[in-house]
């Protein structure tokens, strides 16, 4: 590794936390909290063009964020399990959230369940729900990798491309180092890997941006945004995936990493709940609630809407023209 391409990589972060008083300050807890504040405030706005109401999405935040960060740590530790307890392991560390290790499949499974929870208690149709709230995962996820480039973790495999990502000895995955001692080479200070968490970064944006230009142009509902979001993060963490070289216990299966395996069964079975819904639901939802569970309305609120609505003023114009008769 040259000096000159050390010099054109992009630098990791010395340190991911910052000293706040007695508080420490994560990056990759900061990258989680921002990731999902954008994903409130992106589905809240899509849930009210829906027929929404204002705050809904936050109050199935309640529930859709513990659950979802439960499952994503719980899916990470069953994946890397002798981190945890494997010989000389600790499993409290299994706890530690702020060292990493997120997964996203985990996060998605339990954090949908808990959000079904919150939409069932509210009255509210589960499927148009996740459509209005899919896109803004994919900015969550795109904001979220950057906590990877806090931590330096989860990087790619060794590269002397000008964009790859600078990782110090301390942060080299075991597995690199391995193929260092086969190869009968020396383990380096400094190295440089592919940043597979900007490729998934710009990948997410791009898909985000895509779903929702699709969503405005043929107006889709039943679950099919949700099907798109996830056959685009899919398609992306597949070929990133398959970049990446950090330690995973389900390493190799049939000659794949486990979480490629993932990526391509989500999304064989996202593309056949799409062709199926087109098929028997074509079209989008007209109403946001489960019949009959409807919020109420505020009646100030139902006056100024009756007094912008024409056929509410064409008969009071009637009206007084008729008293104006008499």
């Amino acid at each position: 590794m040259t000096v000159d391409l050390i010099i054109a990589a992009i630098p990791s972060p010395a340190n991911g936390v910052w000293e706040l008083g007695p508080f420490p300050v994560r990056g990759y807890a900061l990258c989680i909290i921002l990731g999902i504040v954008a994903a409130i405030w992106i589905g809240e706005r899509r849930w009210q063009a829906r027929g929404g109401t204002v705050g809904d999405v936050q109050d199935i935040a309640l529930w859709a964020v513990p659950f979802g960060l439960v499952g994503a740590r719980a899916y990470h530790v069953a994946t890397d399990w002798k981190n945890y307890f494997g010989e000389g392991a600790s499993p409290v560390d299994a706890l530690y959230v702020w060292h990493g290790g997120l997964g996203i499949w985990g996060g998605i499974g339990l954090g949908a369940l808990g959000a079904w929870i919150g939409a069932r208690r509210k009255g509210i149709r589960f499927l148009p729900f996740l459509d209005a709230l899919a896109p803004g995962l994919l900015v969550a996820q795109a904001i979220g990798r950057w906590g990877n480039w806090f931590n330096q973790e989860l990087y790619g495999k060794p590269t002397d491309l000008p964009w790859g990502v600078e990782i110090d000895r301390d942060h080299f995955s075991s597995a690199y180092e391995q193929q260092l001692i086969d190869a009968g080479q020396p383990i380096p200070d400094l190295a440089t890997f592919h940043p597979t968490f900007l490729y998934e970064f710009g990948w997410n944006l791009a898909a985000f941006a895509l779903i929702i230009w699709l969503d405005r142009r043929f107006r889709i509902g039943h679950g099919r945004i949700m099907a798109l979001y996830v056959m685009g993060y899919t398609l992306g963490r597949g070929w990133i995936e398959y970049l990446r070289i950090d330690d995973v216990q389900l390493d190799d299966v049939l000659g794949l990493r486990f979480n490629v395996w993932t990526s391509i069964v989500l999304f064989v079975l996202a593309a056949a709940y799409y062709l199926w819904s087109s098929r028997h639901a074509p079209g989008r939802e007209d109403a946001a609630y489960v019949e009959g569970r409807e919020p109420a309305t505020d009646d100030a609120d139902a006056e100024d809407a009756d007094a912008n609505d024409p056929d509410v003023v064409e008969d009071v114009t009637k009206a007084a023209s008729s008293d104006d008769a008499g």
